[in-house]
């Protein structure tokens, strides 16, 4: 199914990069217009927003994930993971993953050759990964129903925005961002920055709602002030994931309700 087509009062993707922000029409003030004095124009009301994640959420990689994993293991003299105790273990940053795993945190020179060889596995594994099920469809209904959603990834930028269009879905985004800088981060800060890009565009933190696969999404929503739904088929148990105290759901179509009724 294609993309909707743009709307120009909307924020658009660029072929260069992700998307940019264009403002919102503003409403008329009605108080000023009955009074037959000059229109005052005011901010229209913010409407609920959604912040895709996309591994582990919007893209079905967990298997992806499991093959890099356990291929860079092999290299680094690790024993293998199962996607159970992956699930147990994983967290953001990703060094305490490894700490879990090892008993301590890998040395600065030990995490560059960690995070090399699975990014060098990820990405061929990656090229079979599809988008989860029914999101296709979430994503047309949403934006369709005049609401608006975004993308922010802790995927590197540059490999982020290809795979995203490759994936037919760009379009439905006011805007897409993944990761620039260390790999060895949290998603709040990066947030932070995503939310500022919106600005102009009706979005707020208190009526957005981030949709992710781990705890490290329920920080960064809780740091901005929004709110957070995690899903259970990306990178953390079920177990894991209700310990950060917001709704956890096993579809994204759960969690897209669970969004709109947060978001109010």
């Amino acid at each position: 199914m294609s993309a909707a087509p743009e709307d120009p009062a909307r924020v658009v993707p660029t072929p260069e990069g992700p998307a940019l922000a264009v403002p919102e029409p503003v409403a008329v003030h009605p108080v000023a217009a009955a009074s037959g004095g000059p229109a005052v124009p005011v901010a229209a009301p913010a409407a609920p927003h959604i912040v895709w994640d996309w591994n582990g959420t919007l893209l079905h990689d967990i298997d992806a994930v499991i093959a890099a994993t356990n291929a860079s293991f092999a290299e680094l003299g690790l024993a293998p993971i199962t996607l159970e105790r992956y699930r147990e273990l994983y967290v953001v940053p990703v060094p305490k993953f490894y700490e879990r795993l090892m008993g301590r945190l890998p040395t600065d020179a030990e995490w560059l050759v960690m995070d090399e060889a699975f990014h060098r596995h990820y990405w061929v594994a990656a090229e079979d990964a599809g988008l989860a099920e029914g999101a296709l469809e979430l994503l047309r209904d949403w934006q369709e129903g005049g609401l608006t959603q975004s993308l922010l990834s802790l995927a590197p930028h540059d490999k982020l925005v290809p795979l995203v269009r490759a994936h037919g879905i760009d379009g439905h985004f006011l805007r897409v961002d993944g990761r620039t800088g260390p790999s060895h981060t949290t998603k709040a800060g990066h947030l932070v920055r995503h939310l500022a890009a919106l600005h102009g565009t009706g979005v707020t933190a208190g009526r957005t709602v981030l949709i992710g696969d781990a705890v490290d999404d329920a920080l960064a929503a809780a740091h901005v002030g929004a709110r957070a739904v995690l899903y259970t088929g990306g990178s953390h148990s079920r177990r894991s994931l209700e310990s950060a105290g917001v709704p956890v759901v096993d579809s994204l179509a759960e969690a897209v309700r669970t969004a709109r009724e947060l978001a109010g």
